[in-house]
């Protein structure tokens, strides 16, 4: 398996605007800040991640949800080496 986290800061008021995520989607809202996120996104391998982050659809719907943010997002992207799902 292969995935993506992602620590981004949402704009002060625009939480409810957040794009919904799949249900291989993970998102967290830190307690230290509630407008700081982390957002966890598992696929199948990543080849299956590299296909979805190159599509055009994908590029269109980053440009929606990053107009949420404060600032670009901080991926960390590597294989996931376990997980109980």
């Amino acid at each position: 398996m292969y995935g993506t986290v992602a620590r981004m800061k949402l704009k002060p008021g625009e939480e409810e605007a957040r794009i919904p995520g799949d249900r291989g989607t993970l998102v967290y809202r830190s307690d230290r800040d509630p407008n700081e996120y982390f957002l966890a996104i598992r696929f199948e391998s990543k080849e299956a991640y590299r296909a979805n982050a190159a599509s055009p659809e994908m590029h269109q719907c980053y440009l929606r949800y990053r107009e949420l943010l404060e600032a670009d997002p901080e991926w960390h992207d590597g294989e996931i080496v376990y997980s109980s799902v």
